[in-house]
């Protein structure tokens, strides 16, 4: 079996198993090695040896923009967090924290960060010191187009191929963690057979239309824990890689292409409409919505093809904030402004495709849905800072706002979030792994020493069923959907005088908690401070607007019958007369004011919001 040979800086306890219980104490960083971080499939040592990847610029003098078609391919794709990866600060500062937690923890960050880096040997140290310019490519076209697919497929897979596999081992037995397998030459695959007069050799490849690909990063597991029986997670032997290598036996970290697995999507396909572009309107694989298929030139030779079926590269996710830090960062790395500005436009273009919001008034409530349009839950991806929320703002007669939930201070970048709905995931510590590290138990942003989900109330995808993301390690915490329910719901009380309601969804990339944990916690370089004072210059992860509605009001209860302004005895009075038993309905229309749930009686089921009201 092919490994990374480990590096041994706590010589002292190579032979401690850290299976750990209360009273067992680690120091932190916790003395984990490149072993207990390794995962199947090519390495940066063991024999064989991997051809140089090439920058990016080389691929723009052929793929840059055809005047004919107006299609950009490069371009689209230095927008885009791919190809900023390895530049991107916040990154960098959660990777020293890694760090700092468990020794090595960054080597599982940088293989999917800057994989052309990572397997050329320039990981370690594993805090990205050693990486070069051509490194910060990040996801870059050398990379993508070099990946194998590690299932050989006679008459599919290039032929090729077979001899690249057997010489990994062992190979990825599922997508995830950074697994994957890369040409050691530079032969460049792409989904074509008919390849027009390329400027370098290639090989058609069907894993690049393939969902897989992108399962290769975007489900990460950390395998330094053991699931156990009861769906715990505590900590494996020292040294050793994971005794099973089954990302679902790690702790996980990110579940995006296992949830789509599990989704409609995947399984037979959802017609959206034309919702997330290109020439098709059923979406089956993460391409379909993060490469639609274009009309145009894969390259700007004179006689290329046209097609049909070409994916565009923008792919977008959400982040539509980091590329501004990055041109601050970075003034010498030939980055186009303009190109970053495209990107981050795509980014808020897909978030705001994301969700379809529908806000009703139902009495004296306002029920607010909020429905996941994508494959994957939303939002998904990174865990920690990542979060989504509802604002909800009324207004009285004169315009004039009376009353605002889930209000978020632009200046301070504070968010109220007691009185609304946040869509968010959050993990932590058990008290075995807090009583072994020193970090306290409970909820916590130390993203290598997490081995508790404590909170998931994120929207499924459709297809959603609990024994499905149960499986996959994705089951909602602190929440409740029922099997096929890809939406959430939620009910605002509407304040008395209140005419109209302003219903807002907004996305953040990063929180301000998280933020600034990332630089009070780091300790040993000043990637904190770095992402800090950018957070401070480019609007501090500014929210994007992903879906608004406005409600114009109609009558409905307030227990203020006599429009006084105040809910008293008189009142009360008039309520004595509305009331009826169930089912009654009430002639008088006066009795509207009473009738808090909706339902044209008013009953017992009113008495109770009746009595909150009273004395207001």
């Amino acid at each position: 079996m092919t490994k990374r040979k480990p590096r041994w800086i706590w010589a002292a306890m190579a032979c401690c198993v850290a299976v750990v219980s209360a009273g067992t104490m680690l120091p932190l960083p916790v003395p984990t090695t490149l072993l207990d971080f390794f995962q199947p499939g090519s390495q940066p040592t063991g024999g064989v040896v991997y051809e140089s990847f090439i920058s990016s610029n080389n691929c723009k003098t052929c793929h840059e923009f055809d005047d004919e078609t107006d299609l950009w391919i490069y371009s689209s794709w230095q927008g885009s967090m791919m190809a900023q990866a390895a530049r991107d600060p916040l990154f960098f500062a959660s990777l020293a924290i890694a760090n700092q937690d468990a020794s090595f923890a960054g080597d599982l960050c940088l293989r999917c960060h800057t994989p052309g880096g990572w397997i050329s040997g320039r990981s370690e140290p594993t805090d990205g010191s050693a990486l070069i310019s051509v490194d910060r490519d990040g996801v870059s076209c050398s990379v993508c187009h070099r990946l194998v697919d590690p299932v050989f497929t006679p008459g599919k897979s290039p032929p090729i191929d077979e001899g690249i596999l057997a010489d990994i081992d062992p190979l990825p037995a599922s997508p995830g963690g950074g697994n994957f397998v890369l040409d050691p030459n530079d032969l460049r695959r792409g989904p074509y057979d008919d390849a027009f007069l390329p400027g370098h050799s290639w090989v058609d490849s069907p894993f690049l239309r393939d969902a897989r690909i992108c399962g290769t990063c975007h489900d990460v597991s950390n395998p330094v824990f053991l699931r156990q029986a009861d769906d715990t997670y505590v900590l494996t032997p020292l040294d050793e890689a994971h005794p099973t290598a089954d990302k679902y036996d790690m702790f996980p970290l990110e579940r995006t292409f296992s949830e789509w697995l599990h989704s409609d999507f995947a399984a037979q396909g959802v017609d959206m409409g034309g919702r997330f572009g290109g020439n098709i309107t059923v979406v089956r694989t993460c391409q379909d919505c993060h490469m639609p298929k274009t009309t145009g030139k894969g390259c700007n030779q004179p006689d290329a093809p046209i097609r049909d079926d070409l994916g565009m590269h923008e792919l977008a996710g959400g982040n539509a904030w980091a590329q501004d830090m990055v041109l601050n960062l970075y003034p010498d790395d030939n980055l186009n402004p303009d190109h970053m500005q495209a990107g981050k436009a795509a980014a808020i273009s897909m978030l705001q495709r994301a969700s379809t919001l529908e806000a009703t008034q139902t009495g004296a409530h306002l029920d607010v849905r909020v429905v996941n349009e994508t494959g994957h839950k939303l939002p998904s991806g990174y865990p920690e800072g990542r979060r989504m929320w509802i604002n909800v703002q009324q207004f009285d007669g004169d315009g004039a706002m009376i009353e605002e939930r889930g209000h978020y201070n632009v200046l301070t970048a504070d968010l109220t979030t007691n009185d609304t709905r946040v869509y968010e995931i959050r993990l932590g510590l058990d008290a075995d792994v807090a009583a072994a590290t020193g970090v306290p138990e409970g909820e916590g942003l130390h993203f290598a020493l997490n081995n508790v989900v404590m909170f998931d109330n994120r929207i499924p995808p459709r297809g959603f069923t609990n024994d499905a993301f149960e499986a996959i390690q994705s089951a909602p915490i602190g929440a409740a959907y029922a099997d096929g329910q890809h939406w959430s719901d939620t009910a605002y009380a509407l304040a008395p005088d209140a005419t109209s309601v302003a219903v807002n969804l907004y996305y953040q990339s990063a929180s301000k908690e998280f933020i600034t944990f990332l630089r009070d916690e780091n300790i040993t370089n000043d990637a904190g401070d770095v992402l800090y004072e950018q957070w401070e210059l480019t609007g501090k992860s500014p929210p994007v607007l992903m879906a608004s509605e406005t409600v114009t009001l109609g009558p409905f209860a307030t227990g203020d019958a006599d429009g006084d302004g105040d809910v008293d005895l008189d009142d009360f009075s008039d309520y004595s007369r509305c009331a009826g038993g169930p089912n009654e309905p009430f002639v008088d229309p006066d009795c509207v004011h009473f009738d808090f749930d909706a339902d044209a009686d008013v009953d017992g089921q009113d008495f109770g919001a009746f009595q909150t009201r009273f004395g207001e």
